[in-house]
């Protein structure tokens, strides 16, 4: 072994190291962003037990018109007589590309939502809500999952621009 040889071997571990680390925060973004997205199909196809399954055992999903906690409520959320009407009556949750910061096991992302319900006299479709979203997310034996989501309406009320700014202005509980 050349005495160049140990410095060389060092320099190769270190860069697979950093080329490591880089793949996983990589990979961490994409299964995030695959989280949030998989939640507008599941839930317009009413496959309450994968929307579900999208939340942490305990996980909590505030829409501002209610809260559900844990995943029973909220796959009877979408169950449940609103969501189905919204379903069967022509609908679509359509979620924005997410803003995601990824700090070790947990991650925040904010994104707008908007759910458009059939306009039969219009023969097209009219935004019924649009949101201002904020999902933490957690990385669990399961894969990353929702641990809170809020959302509020971008109806000119401070509420849903707060939640925005807050989750820009800084860290908060594990991101950044």
């Amino acid at each position: 072994m050349s005495p160049s040889e140990p410095d060389e071997l060092e320099a190769l571990r270190r860069t697979v190291e950093d080329l490591s680390g880089r793949l996983r925060a990589v990979e961490d973004l994409l299964a995030v962003q695959q989280t949030i997205a998989r939640y507008g199909p599941a839930v317009d196809a009413g496959e309450a037990d994968v929307v579900a399954g999208l939340w942490a055992e305990d996980g909590r999903y505030d829409a501002g018109v209610g809260t559900w906690t844990g995943r029973d409520a909220i796959a009877g959320m979408v169950r449940g007589p609103q969501h189905q009407g919204f379903i069967n009556g022509g609908a679509g949750h359509v979620v924005s590309s997410p803003h995601i910061v990824v700090d070790g096991d947990r991650a925040v992302a904010l994104c707008h939502a908007q759910l458009l319900l059939r306009d039969d006299e219009a023969d097209g479709f009219r935004v019924w809500r649009l949101t201002a979203n904020r999902w933490e997310l957690a990385r669990t034996p399961e894969g990353w999952r929702v641990a809170d989501r809020v959302n509020r309406q971008l109806d000119g009320d401070a509420a849903a621009r707060q939640l925005f700014g807050d989750a820009l202005a800084g860290p908060t509980e594990g991101a950044r």
